[in-house]
This record gives structure tokens, C-alpha cells and sequence, in this order.
């Protein structure tokens, strides 16, 4: 014959158990009379026999003769004084298992009764105790009997505990929730104390104005105020809302602003709010401001080397959406820097003209030899094409510029784009982006040939904003998605507020952002990173750029870097989310690298947090998202694989209390294709927990999955 093994724990269990059920055999029921005595105790009976409820509560009932024993604590074992001659209540536990005692003092409702052992839960039941049958908990004998009177008479299918004592409420309530879900009550003075106490519990709380006791006292029907409680579900606080898994394309992704802290953050809203744009559209323009004063200074660590932390950003807006205004705020300082700096030069110019037309002969000629014509210092470019900005690289006259539009058809439909020098431009850009390196190999027969071709250690930006009849064939295209380019773009296509913004609010209208406290401190670190007095954009001794190589702040930083980059490696493997979207993947954690350290730089730090990673990840994988919403949407009615997993688990463990199922069951059963595929699987359940579908736990040796309890509303 074969046996099934029982554990430790439940070898325990049963002997406690047994050795209580012999302990309480001694005890004598109370008889009718004793139980007379005692006015709560006998209005059970009344309901027993009058009106034929089933109580259940004459074997619980038991008169001490002598005084009990402490069951639990350090002084187990030991006598409980004062307890002969008053009623002995028996607990039991989830499972109706008897295993506590309580010393009620005869008809004292205020004295809570002597519990032989505190440090387990229990509670004192009447009714039947059924599975299918609702379950209260309250706290006294009195207040049981009330409320198990006035809801049995209606159904008496009901079961109502008590804990007997206050202080073991909260055990008892979580004990008792792991079976069923436990209906509370409480009045609306202690209503916050009590949803912060026992968020997640299995448990609906009943709240309202006047005590439900009371009132029952009162004749006031327990229908009526069921009715007009405010009835909460514990469960439910505890889970955030779930977020939808569908791919389709017209939803767009919710922008991560917990990726930003500190002043950053409050900047984004900021812009937010007063230019009435989506958060990701204000985001996209910080990290293009980072990226134009940053790329100047700082290096992005990857791998044993470092590279570039430029940024190519493409943003979606629709006209008249705030894609100016949201600039305008995010890049003021960086506009009134290139404005002095190009007063500045047109002042040394004139200088300079004037001067050449003032001398003659050999003055001239040595003149133009030792002092060459200025540059045009420009580095912000709106409206240009590619190549004069190459030049501008390769003559020497910058070594870093950005090209941030609200316009971007300029780039993606004019002369650079179109026909045989698309794919040259394209390429230049990415060898730009990559290793700041720029070739410009032309013929050098024409007169005004330029004897440089070259540039190196130069930097470029591009934020490009555009209305989505612009990007949208953009992110299709083949030679921009073959050739690289959209591969390293972070992209958002928020939804426009337009028709939702706000014009007509007075007291809005008369708050400037020019006199916003958070933006004025965005802006004076702007300021000073643009012209920093302690580097002051130091070079080395052959003129060309010296940038700081930023680092990572310690060895597990780096670690957790790595860790976020093997995740998104796995997720390219066969039939995963990735599959198709490798070139873009394998740049995910470049993008995060580069991200990290102009965080770091705007907060004029040496090195690069863990902390600064995890964002800068989520920022990435948004960016993500939204790429995949323009490549292999799911069909019209189909299920992606979350959603197949999230509608099963929901299934699977519906009726259970509380919602969960087994993390080796999910294995072995799960829909396919995640069935006994232990990376894909993980994968989405990552993706679940994300969207707030799901919670992964462990319990004891086991992996559990818990359902969210809103998936069932």
C-alpha cells in the first residue's frame, strides 16, 4: 500500500489538535439553564429553537468547572486564574477545526473574554460554517449575536465569527480571508485607518456613517443598511489598475514619468502643463536639451570603451498639438545661448570686414594669414539639409550641434532623403551617431575642392518632431530601418490633447512658466552647463574636443546594466516579443547607456547609479513599445500571447480565495506556445506583473502567481 508522507507542519498540527479535542472532551457542554444565564448567550438559543436558525453554537458552549489552561505563550501549560465558573467559548480555525478556548465572564459584554492562547487566530463561529455561505467577522460575543440575528433571519445560510478580543483582529481577519472573502464593518471616522491597515486582504468592508449595531438596535433593517454602506473590496486596494496587453497600434503606450525624478520630473510636468501637451511629448524635448548641452562634455560608457551620448529622438505631434511651445520651454536657455553666440559673431565679422577693407599691400596679406574669417558658431539647427552641417564638422568650425525641429518633414521629405543620396545621408548620420566620425570624400578637381574630408570626435543630436502623415511612412521604410537609423531612434507618438486642453480658465491664463520656481532651476543649470566655468569645454593639444568619460558609480551598476541588456538579448530569440525588431533591440542598451549619463551630467555627477540605469531602461523601453505599435500589430480580434496567458490564469484560479495558482501548474499547462517554454513564459509573466495583471511570490519553496482580484470585476 502506497502512503503519502505528511511534513513536519502538519504532524504538529494534528497532534496540537488531537491534544485540544481531548482537552475540551472533559469540558461539559453548558446546559440549557446555564446558558439562561447569560443574556447573549441565551438569545442563541431563542434563535435555535424559536425561529429554527442553524446556530451551531450549543458544543461551542461549554461550562468551566474548573480553571483552563494556557494553550500557547511562555507560560503554557500554565493555569488561567479567575476562569472557573464562566462560559467556555471553543475557537476554531479556517478549516472548523477546534483549537482555542475563551472564558466568557457571565452577562459581562464589556469584559472580553480570557483566550487561552493569543498567538494563534481563532474565532468563536455560529452558523453553519459552509463554503458557499457569506462570512462576517466582528469582535465581540454581542455584536455577533446582533448581526447573525438580523442576517439569518433573511438567509440563514450565514456565518458570522468573533476574535473576542481586538487586538487579534487583524490575524484573525487574514486568517479566516484564506478561505473565504470576510465581510467587515466599520464606520466612516476610522474608514482611512482601516483601508490602509488591511489593503490587499481578502475582505469586503461595509462602511457607514452610524455603527451597523446600533442601528440594528435601533430596528433599522440590516438590508437597508447593507444598502447604504459604502462597501469597499480590501483586495482590490492593493493591486493598481491593469493595464491593457493589446498591441493595437492606436493605443498608445503609457509614458513612464517615473523614469525622471527630482527637478527633471517636475521640469517635464511642468511643461506639461502650462503648453498642455502629453508628458511624453515634454519628456522627448528634456532628453533633446540634455543631448545638445551633454554630447558636448560627456562620453557614454559601453562595454570597455565608451561612445557618444548624442540622441536621435522622433516625436509625433500634430499640428497645432504644442510641439513648438513644449521646445520653447525645454531648449529657452539653449535658444538665448545661440543667440549671444551668434551676436557675438556677427559682431567680430563686421570687426574683421572692416578690417580688411582698412589695410592693403603686405598689411592685408598678413592679415588674412593670422586672422582667418569667424565661423558662424551655429549648433542648433531647425531649418537645414545634411550636408552643409557635415561640412561644418569637417571644416573644423563645430565639433558638436543638433538638429531639433518641430518640423521634421524638412528632414525626412526634403532634398537630403530623396533619390541616390538618402542612402549616403543616412549613413553618414549613423557613423556620426555611433562614433562621431564624419567622411565627406568628394572629387578634388573643382577649384574650390576642400582638402578636408574628415572630421572626427564630433557630435550630433537630431529630435525631430513631426505629424504622423510625416512619420508614419518614415518608421516603414526600408532604407531608413536597413540602413540603422530608425534602429537607434527613441521614439513617441502620444496621443494629441487637442480638444481636451483648457483656454478659458482666468486663473490659468495668468500663470507664466517664466515665473515657474522649477523651471527657472532647469534653466540656470542649463545655463551653466552650456558655458561651464570649470572645464569650460577643455580640448586636447591638438584643438579637438577632451569629454569626460563617465562612469559607473560601482561594480554592481555595472552588473545591473548587463542584466537589463541579457534581458533584452533573450527577448530576440525565437518567438519572442524581439524576434523581428533585432537591429532596434540591439541598441536598446546603447540608448539606456547614453540616457544614464546626461542624467548624470545634468545633475553634475561623476558617475552613473544603478538607480540612473533603471530609468533610463524604462525610458528605452517605452521608446520600445512605441516602435513595435508601427511593426506586427496584432490582428483585429486575435490575442497576443499576453493576453492568452492573462485570460487563462484569470480562468484557472477563479473561485480560488485568494486568486493563485502554482508557478509549476502555469508551466505544465499554460496556452501555447508558453507551455514548458521557461524563458518565454518568464518573459510574460514579467509582462503581466508590469501591466498589473499579475504578482509573482514566493512562498516557502514554491513560486505562486497571484491574480489580480480587479481582472474579475
Amino acid at each position: 500500500m502506497t502512503t503519502t508522507p505528511t511534513t513536519t507542519h502538519e504532524k504538529a498540527h494534528a497532534e496540537n489538535m488531537g491534544h485540544f479535542i481531548g482537552y475540551i472532551a472533559d469540558i461539559e457542554n453548558a446546559t440549557p439553564e446555564q446558558r439562561a444565564q447569560d443574556a447573549t448567550i441565551s438569545q442563541l438559543d431563542s434563535l435555535q429553537d424559536d425561529l429554527n436558525l442553524p446556530t451551531n453554537h450549543i458544543d461551542n458552549t461549554r461550562y468551566l468547572h474548573d480553571d483552563i489552561s494556557m494553550r500557547g505563550g511562555n507560560s503554557k501549560g500554565d493555569r488561567l486564574p479567575n476562569t472557573k465558573g464562566r462560559y467556555g467559548l471553543i475557537m476554531v480555525n479556517n478549516r472548523a477545526e477546534p483549537i482555542n478556548i475563551a472564558a466568557r465572564t457571565p452577562n459581562n459584554d464589556n469584559e472580553p473574554p480570557i483566550i487561552s492562547d493569543t498567538t494563534q487566530a481563532g474565532a468563536y463561529a455560529i452558523g453553519p460554517m459552509s463554503h458557499d455561505s457569506d462570512w462576517w467577522l466582528v469582535t465581540s460575543l454581542s455584536d455577533q449575536v446582533t448581526l447573525y440575528a438580523a442576517l439569518a433571519t433573511n438567509d440563514p445560510n450565514v456565518t458570522v465569527f468573533s476574535c473576542l478580543n481586538q487586538s487579534m483582529f487583524d490575524m484573525t481577519l487574514r486568517h479566516f480571508s484564506e478561505v473565504k472573502t470576510i465581510h467587515i464593518i466599520n464606520t466612516a471616522q476610522h474608514k482611512d485607518v482601516l483601508t490602509s491597515r488591511l489593503s490587499g486582504i481578502n475582505a469586503i468592508a461595509h462602511i457607514t456613517i452610524d455603527n451597523i449595531i446600533s442601528r440594528l438596535h435601533d430596528g433599522d433593517l440590516i438590508g437597508d443598511l447593507i444598502t447604504d454602506a459604502d462597501t469597499i473590496d480590501l483586495s482590490v486596494l492593493a493591486w493598481p489598475t491593469p493595464e491593457p496587453l493589446s498591441s493595437d497600434p492606436s493605443k498608445p503606450t503609457r509614458y513612464p514619468i517615473e523614469a525622471w525624478d527630482g527637478l527633471l520630473q517636475k521640469v517635464i510636468k511642468k511643461i506639461a502643463y502650462y503648453q498642455q501637451v502629453p508628458d511624453a511629448m515634454a519628456g522627448q524635448c528634456i532628453l533633446g536639451a540634455l543631448a545638445h548641452m551633454g554630447q558636448a562634455h560627456v562620453d557614454a560608457p559601453i562595454g570597455y570603451k565608451h561612445m557618444p551620448a548624442s540622441l536621435i529622438l522622433i516625436t509625433e505631434g500634430e499640428s497645432g498639438s504644442g510641439k513648438t511651445q513644449a521646445m520653447d520651454l525645454s531648449h529657452h536657455k539653449i535658444k538665448e545661448y545661440e543667440q549671444k553666440q551668434y551676436e557675438e559673431y556677427i559682431t567680430r565679422h563686421e570687426e574683421h570686414k572692416a578690417q580688411i577693407a582698412s589695410l592693403k599691400g603686405a598689411e592685408l596679406k598678413e592679415y588674412l594669414a593670422n586672422e582667418p574669417a569667424p565661423h558662424n558658431p551655429e549648433r542648433l539647427f531647425k531649418d537645414a539639409t545634411i550636408e552643409p552641417v557635415l561640412d561644418k564638422f569637417v571644416n573644423g568650425e563645430i565639433t558638436d550641434a543638433s538638429w531639433s525641429t518641430d518640423d521634421a518633414a524638412q528632414f525626412f521629405n526634403g532634398h537630403t532623403m530623396k533619390g541616390d543620396t538618402a542612402g549616403n545621408a543616412l549613413a553618414a548620420i549613423t557613423d556620426l551617431y555611433s562614433g562621431g566620425e564624419v567622411n565627406r570624400t568628394r572629387s578634388q578637381k573643382n577649384a574650390y575642392a576642400n582638402p578636408r574630408t574628415k572630421a572626427y570626435n564630433v557630435r550630433m543630436t537630431l529630435m525631430l518632431m513631426a505629424q504622423r502623415i510625416i512619420l508614419e511612412p518614415a518608421l516603414t521604410d526600408d532604407m531608413m530601418n536597413q540602413q540603422g537609423f530608425l534602429a537607434r531612434a527613441l521614439i513617441a507618438c502620444p496621443n494629441s490633447l487637442q480638444g481636451y486642453r483648457t483656454w478659458d480658465d482666468i486663473e490659468r491664463r495668468q500663470q507664466s512658466p517664466f515665473m515657474d520656481s522649477d523651471l527657472q532651476a532647469y534653466w540656470s543649470r542649463c545655463s551653466d552647463l552650456l558655458d561651464p566655468v570649470d572645464s569650460n569645454a577643455p580640448t586636447d593639444e591638438k584643438g579637438a574636443p577632451k569629454r569626460y568619460k563617465m562612469q559607473w558609480q560601482d561594480k554592481q551598476t555595472e552588473q545591473v546594466f548587463y542584466e537589463h541588456m541579457q534581458a533584452i538579448e533573450d527577448q530576440q530569440a525565437k518567438n519572442m516579443p524581439l524576434e523581428y525588431l533585432k537591429a532596434y533591440a540591439s541598441r536598446m542598451a546603447e540608448n539606456a547607456s547614453r540616457i544614464a549619463t546626461l542624467i548624470a551630467f545634468f545633475d553634475k555627477r561623476k558617475t552613473i547609479t544603478t538607480d540612473d540605469i533603471k530609468k533610463a531602461f524604462m525610458l528605452v523601453s517605452y521608446s520600445t513599445a512605441e516602435r513595435l505599435r508601427y511593426q506586427d500589430a496584432t490582428p483585429t480580434g486575435e490575442q497576443n500571447d499576453s493576453e492568452k496567458l492573462s485570460s487563462w490564469l484569470v480562468d484557472k484560479a477563479r473561485g480560488k480565495t485568494p486568486h493563485k495558482l502554482g508557478r509549476t501548474y502555469i508551466s505544465n499547462n499554460a496556452p501555447s506556445p508558453m507551455r514548458k517554454n521557461t524563458k518565454l513564459l518568464q518573459n510574460e509573466l514579467d509582462k503581466l506583473e508590469a501591466a498589473g495583471h499579475i504578482k509573482q511570490e514566493l512562498e516557502g519553496r514554491m513560486k505562486v502567481i497571484y491574480i489580480s482580484p480587479k481582472l474579475y470585476k
